[in-house]
């Protein structure tokens, strides 16, 4: 499995706590235009980003490249990610994942475990 980091804050941060969770998934940090295009071209199939609000820096090129249907806004200020949302997310297809920089250590487990155990 391959995981592109995109997204405005904490690349280096949500990678490392992808490779510490599974070390066999390949990640790539790359610009959010770069990795919205990977993920639309299955260069890589997830898009991981966070931003201060959630939704604005973290998804905005994978929204526009790839459409609001395969993304998802886990969290937002104030609002910490719900892991049966995003186990629905990842069954119901969602490729592109974002969230707060401060909920990366309780966002990006969930998505990885939602996306191993995929229905």
């Amino acid at each position: 499995m391959k995981i592109v980091i995109g997204g405005q804050v904490e690349k280096k941060a949500i990678e490392a706590l992808v490779k510490e969770l599974d070390d066999s998934i390949e990640t790539v940090i790359k610009s959010d235009l770069e990795a919205a295009m990977a993920l639309k071209t299955n260069q890589a199939d997830y898009y991981l980003g966070a931003c201060h609000t959630g939704g604005g820096g973290a998804l905005a090129m994978a929204i526009a490249m790839n459409g609001k249907a395969s993304c998802e806004t886990v969290s937002m200020p104030g609002k910490k990610p719900v892991e049966a949302s995003i186990i629905a997310a990842v069954n119901d297809g969602k490729r592109a994942f974002g969230f707060t920089g401060d909920h990366i250590d309780l966002a990006v487990p969930m998505i990885i475990n939602a996306i191993k155990n995929k229905k």
